[in-house]
């Protein structure tokens, strides 16, 4: 397969990008907002296609990674104006506060990367790993000393693929009394140091 894999995504194609995401993640933002249409259009009024990287199969868009670093991320343009602006002052107030629950800040020299989507009709072809080998590049091309991220426990596919890439777990966190909030009970923050893969 012919797949290109590119910095960002043109503003014509945010729909279609967002669907994506939400195809990924959708089930953990859904007690954010339950309504799988408005969270699509929320998200494609407010990526920031810049922090990402999407890979392109004859012009349609199959995979999508996202990052953070200090001056910005994909998903910044998500901010309390915006949910109330397109929920309503309740609504969007619940949703600030299940999307805090998410927020992680990146340290001094480290890019924390907001996750990986893939089309369900592609995995399984190395696109996933292509848009993490293309984070870890950008990452040290541009003098970052770290890469952190998060897997769910009830992802061991996306850890086994990180940690093939170099990735080390550095904490364990347990919740199970958020489940029913977030949809998940557990997460694994795992670190990959540039330095030694130089």
């Amino acid at each position: 397969m012919n797949i290109l894999i590119q910095r960002g995504f043109q503003l014509e194609k945010a729909k279609p990008v967002a669907k994506l995401y939400e195809q990924a993640f959708g089930a953990k933002f859904a007690s954010a907002i339950s309504d799988r249409a408005q969270r699509i259009q929320l998200l494609s009024a407010c990526f920031i296609p810049a922090f990402s990287f999407t890979a392109i199969f004859e012009d349609e868009v199959i995979g999508l990674a996202g990052f953070q670093q200090s001056d910005g991320s994909l998903t910044a343009g998500i901010d309390m104006k915006q949910l109330i602006e397109e929920l309503g002052l309740l609504k969007g107030l619940w949703a600030c506060l299940v999307f805090s629950l998410f927020e992680r800040r990146p340290k001094p020299g480290e890019l924390v990367m907001d996750g990986i989507a893939v089309d369900s009709r592609f995995r399984g072809q190395g696109v996933g790993s292509q848009l993490l080998e293309q984070i870890i590049a950008y990452a040290s091309d541009n003098g970052f000393e770290t890469v952190r991220l998060d897997v769910i426990h009830s992802n061991p596919r996306a850890r086994k693929l990180y940690e093939s890439k170099g990735f080390v777990a550095v904490k364990y966190d347990y919740f199970p009394y958020l489940k029913w909030l977030i949809g998940f009970s557990g997460s694994t923050t795992m670190v990959l140091k540039l330095t030694d893969t130089t």
